[in-house]
């Protein structure tokens, strides 16, 4: 069995796309006409996916979270400047960890939270 892909729910496409195509650097395997955008990050598809207004609270309710999804990255210093001067938020800065490695957590335009993660010092 193989990843083949994370959705992240949000209430902009307009206001995400220029966020997920600077955290990722990935080139866009589908444009937003059809309700999400799909960016390719090494072999597994991002989906950024939009929640409409209109839509039942549950779905309301995937917006604005912590997603649970980590960017594995091998210099979280230079990465978390770059993405910093970019105008990313970050809500916690680069920070080691008891298991050796180093988490950062920022914030998308929808106010979902991920983590850039460096394994190991």
């Amino acid at each position: 069995m193989k990843l083949g892909g994370v959705r992240i729910f949000v209430d902009s496409l307009p206001a995400a796309l220029p966020f997920y195509r600077l955290l990722l650097g990935a080139p866009i395997a589908q444009d937003e006409a059809m309700g999400y955008i799909v960016f390719d990050a090494s072999g597994i598809n991002v989906v950024v996916e939009r929640v409409a207004p209109d839509a039942p609270v549950e779905e309301q309710l995937l917006v604005g979270r912590m997603t649970g999804v980590s960017f594995e990255v091998d210099d979280i210093g230079h990465v978390h400047a770059s993405l910093s001067a970019g105008g990313v938020l970050f809500t916690a800065e680069p920070e080691l960890q008891p298991w050796g490695g180093w988490l950062a957590t920022l914030q998308d335009p929808a106010g979902n939270q991920l983590q850039l993660v460096q394994y190991g010092a």
